[in-house]
């Protein structure tokens, strides 16, 4: 994060088909999973998405996700699992992925905090700072809507809901936002450079 490029405008038909592609592209990394040594396998569906923020910004970032979310939702098996269809998002996780929107919206606005101010104090830990509350808001929004969910559809406990739904992943949502917090500027800036976004 040491050159920032300002992005141009996206508009038109330009700016939907980036906001399309985005959405396959958050639907290809929702079918990778990584094992891990704890028991819980590593997708990468929410790390798509904190990209969808921060690469695009948070309009056409959560404009993106709209799209991935509404693509799922007509039945198209782009959920993790290859899972798709009204039973996804309106069974009892569907909370999280209804919420996934503002995970995308938040992290492209921390992002685009931390250039702001980056550009007036040259702070690189401010920069760092300002990106990471970002990706953190949207990610405990996401928390909270699909827990809330989660319970009230299962009649579980919110303690019971937490215990299921969010201390396994807790692990691996932080190494996902780890990587979003350094290869998403990264993408942001080398689009800009070359005049894509």
């Amino acid at each position: 994060m040491t050159e920032h490029t300002a992005s141009r405008p996206i508009t038109g038909i330009a700016a939907i088909s980036y906001c399309a592609v985005f959405a396959a592209i958050i639907a290809v990394l929702a079918q990778i999973s990584i094992p891990l040594p704890g028991g819980v396998p590593l997708t990468l569906q929410t790390f798509g998405i904190m990209l969808a923020g921060i690469v695009l910004g948070a309009k056409k970032g959560c404009l993106s996700v709209i799209i991935y979310i509404l693509l799922g939702l007509v039945g198209l098996p782009v959920f993790a699992g290859f899972k798709g269809g009204a039973a996804s998002v309106f069974g009892p996780t569907g909370g999280f992925i209804i919420s996934f929107w503002a995970v995308s919206l938040c992290s492209g606005i921390g992002y685009f905090l931390a250039k702001r101010a980056y550009a007036n104090t040259n702070n690189k830990a401010l920069l760092y700072v300002l990106t990471l509350a970002g990706i953190l808001v949207g990610a405990v929004l996401n928390y909270i809507v699909g827990v809330v969910w989660f319970s009230s559809i299962t009649g579980n406990t919110m303690t019971a809901a937490l215990q299921m739904c969010v201390l396994p992943f807790i692990v691996t949502d932080l190494i996902k936002v780890i990587l979003a917090l350094f290869i998403g500027p990264v993408l942001n800036r080398a689009l800009a450079k070359n005049g894509l976004i």
